[in-house]
C-alpha cells in the first residue's frame, strides 16, 4: 500500500522567539528519520509551508522564516505547496484530489505545530476518509493560553485518538 508522508510547516520561522517555549526537542530528528525512510522506500512525500498573512509573523512569504528548515534540504518531494490556513487540505493545491488521483488512501502526518496545522490536517484527512497516522514525536508545539506545549500535545493525541480521526504513534512504532 502506498502511504504519503505529509510534512507540515517545518520552517525556519518556528525557530523565532516570537513563538515562546516549545516541547519535544527530538522532533526534527524524528521528522528526518521519517523522511529518510520514505525516500528509501520511494513512498510519496508532501511538503507544506505556511504562508502567513499576519504582518508580524515570521512565516510571511518573502521572509527568511518562510523558508524550510535545513532538515528538508535535499528531500525528494513529490509535491510542495503553501497554505494560509491550518489544514493542508485547504492550501494552494487540491491535496485531496492529488492523493486520490494517485490512489493514496493512507497518510502520515509530521511537522509543526502539533495542535494547530498538524492536528487540523489530521482531522480533515480523517473526515475525508483517509487512514491517518499521526507521528506525535515527529511534531512539536509551543506553550499557549496557560497550557504547556506538552499538555497541548497530549490534548492533540487524545483528540485524534478519541475522536477517531487518527492513529497516534511514535516514530519508532511507525518505522
Amino acid at each position: 500500500m502506498t502511504t504519503a508522508l505529509i510534512v507540515i510547516d517545518v520552517q525556519k520561522g518556528f525557530d523565532d522567539p516570537y513563538w515562546g517555549k516549545r516541547d519535544n526537542p527530538d522532533a526534527e530528528a524524528n521528522i528526518k528519520a521519517l523522511l529518510d525512510a520514505w525516500q528509501e522506500r520511494r513512498q510519496p512525500i508532501v511538503l507544506v509551508h505556511h504562508d502567513s498573512t499576519k504582518p508580524d509573523s515570521p512565516l510571511r512569504p518573502g521572509q527568511e522564516g518562510n523558508d524550510f528548515q535545513s532538515i528538508l534540504d535535499g528531500v525528494r518531494a513529490d509535491l510542495v505547496f503553501g497554505k494560509k490556513v491550518n489544514s493542508a487540505f485547504h492550501g494552494d493545491v487540491d491535496l485531496d484530489g492529488w492523493l486520490k488521483t494517485r490512489g493514496i488512501t493512507s497518510i502520515v502526518i509530521a511537522g509543526i505545530q502539533t495542535n494547530m496545522c498538524c492536528e487540523t490536517t489530521s482531522r480533515v484527512g480523517g473526515n475525508l476518509g483517509y487512514d491517518v497516522t499521526f507521528a506525535l514525536d515527529a511534531t512539536y508545539t509551543f506553550d499557549l493560553e496557560g497550557l504547556t506545549a506538552g499538555q497541548l500535545s497530549e490534548a492533540t493525541a487524545t483528540n485524534l485518538r478519541g475522536g477517531g480521526f487518527a492513529k497516534v504513534v511514535t516514530t519508532k512504532e511507525l518505522l
